[in-house]
């Protein structure tokens, strides 16, 4: 159950921007293997200059065209599933227009504990939702 945040800027259509969000989801489904409608996304357009991503070092320049992409999700997965998140992300990307340079991903795990889905309850403490496991979520 991956919580995304997909920050891009202004400027885009309506139907491109869903591209975007659908791309990424795709790319979780494929690669974790959670439930399609085990889709939570929150997609924040920003005003042109108000994000700044710049290349680490690594030699090459983004365009305004940068998707910024944060992802919350419970701990447990190797870093090589993490790696094919990532690519098959960017290979999905690509697909609806997004350039590879223009893909920037923060990962943060957490647990069980951390989640509560309404209600003002943990339901995977209380047990009104399975754990997932870390090769199903």
């Amino acid at each position: 159950m991956p919580l995304v945040r997909i920050e891009l800027q202004e400027g885009r259509t309506p139907a491109a921007v869903r591209a975007i969000a659908d791309a990424v989801h795709a790319a979780i489904v494929s690669e974790y293997r959670i439930p399609v409608r085990d889709r939570f996304q929150i997609i924040a357009e920003r005003p042109a200059g108000s994000i700044i991503a710049e290349d680490a070092g690594l030699g090459f320049d983004r365009t305004d065209g940068v998707v910024v992409i944060q992802i919350f999700t419970q701990r447990g997965r190797a870093a090589e599933a993490k790696q094919a998140l990532f690519a098959e992300i960017a290979r999905q990307l690509a697909a609806v227009g997004v350039a590879g340079e223009d893909v920037f991903i923060g990962y943060v795990e957490n647990g069980p504990e951390d989640w509560s889905f309404g209600f003002g309850r943990s339901q995977y403490l209380t047990g009104e939702l399975a754990v997932p496991s870390a090769s199903a979520a």
